[in-house]
């Protein structure tokens, strides 16, 4: 009979390892059991859902009211320095296409929060663009019963975040949303020339030599990664709810092909005590600081005394020791 005992409690004990070795789940999916839950307000979906990050801009992802989609009207294609030609809607707003969608049959993959983020573009009243070709434009008619504009067959959405014409804050967010030219491609520079590929899709994590800190981890924008020293990594749990997501959005969940040079030791993804999925680099889970306005900026390391960069192994950069 002990012997029998004794079998048993390795096997447990073996099982429990593993479920450590992984976070809590062995599908890459950390258990919400044990999370501290608070008071926790719903936040915005992640980046590698489709979702981004939501904040004020055209069509405001704040704004509620944003339900019925707007006509691009006369299209225009502007000249970026960065991407080349991309194409706009007639305020000069970017238009963007998702990996996730398809454009042979068109279909839309973003929808419900995601639509809030990406507002769609109607396809009524859209005029092509002069020089352009006429014939790539179409529409699909999405899940609700609306009509989105194609080009190419790529369903075209504008970016929440985008508050001025001409920008492309929605560039290679999550790894999966690009403008697009003016042919429906991914607007890339010299993308129309002959015998030139498209670039590889932004990675969704990398590392970042910064002047002040040294390496450190960026998101697919270019945007510093930051740790949060009241969380916990194992049982991992999120000390960040409510209001203090609105300052520290979470990086979304992204596929392990989609980092260049940071572990992917415990990359796994945390389902938050809200609903929301958030990445985890050594169990850890990883923000943003809203308060970092573009790429390179690090305004939120040592806020608080609490808040972090990250180093390419997971460390807390400049933490006391």
């Amino acid at each position: 009979m002990n012997t029998w005992r004794n079998a048993s409690l390795a096997v447990t004990a073996a099982a429990l390892l593993t479920l450590t070795t992984a976070c809590g789940q062995e599908q890459g999916t950390a258990s919400p059991n044990g999370q501290s839950v608070g008071n926790a307000a719903p936040a915005q979906q992640p980046a590698d859902s489709g979702y981004g990050s939501a904040g004020g801009g055209y069509g405001s992802g704040a704004d509620k009211e944003a339900a019925e989609p707007r006509e691009a009207g006369q299209l225009a294609v502007q000249e970026s320095k960065k991407l080349g030609k991309v194409l706009t809607d007639s305020e000069g707003f970017t238009l963007y296409r998702f990996d996730k969608d398809t454009a042979n049959p068109p279909k839309s993959a973003c929808e419900g929060a995601c639509a809030e983020i990406w507002p769609v573009v109607a396809a009524g009243g859209a005029t092509a663009a002069a020089g352009t070709d006429a014939d790539l434009l179409g529409e699909v008619s999405r899940a609700d019963g609306t009509s989105q504009l194609t080009v190419d067959g790529w369903p075209m959405y504008r970016y929440a975040k985008d508050t001025a014409p001409g920008q492309v804050n929605g560039q290679g967010v999550g790894g999966t949303w690009f403008a697009a030219a003016p042919d429906g491609k991914k607007a890339a520079k010299n993308a129309d020339s002959e015998g030139v590929a498209e670039p590889a899709d932004p990675a969704g994590l990398s590392v970042r030599k910064d002047p002040e800190l040294g390496d450190i981890v960026v998101d697919g924008r270019g945007m510093t990664v930051y740790r949060f020293t009241k969380d916990s990594a194992w049982p991992m749990k999120t000390a960040c709810t409510g209001d203090c997501l609105k300052k520290w959005p979470v990086v979304a969940p992204m596929a392990k092909n989609a980092v260049d040079g940071v572990t992917t030791k415990g990359f796994v993804t945390f389902d938050r005590p809200d609903g929301v999925k958030q990445q985890t680099i050594d169990c850890w889970p990883i923000y943003t600081f809203a308060g970092d306005a573009k790429p390179g900026d690090t305004n939120g390391q040592g806020v608080g005394g609490t808040w972090y960069a990250v180093s390419p192994d997971s460390g807390l950069v400049g933490a006391p020791k």
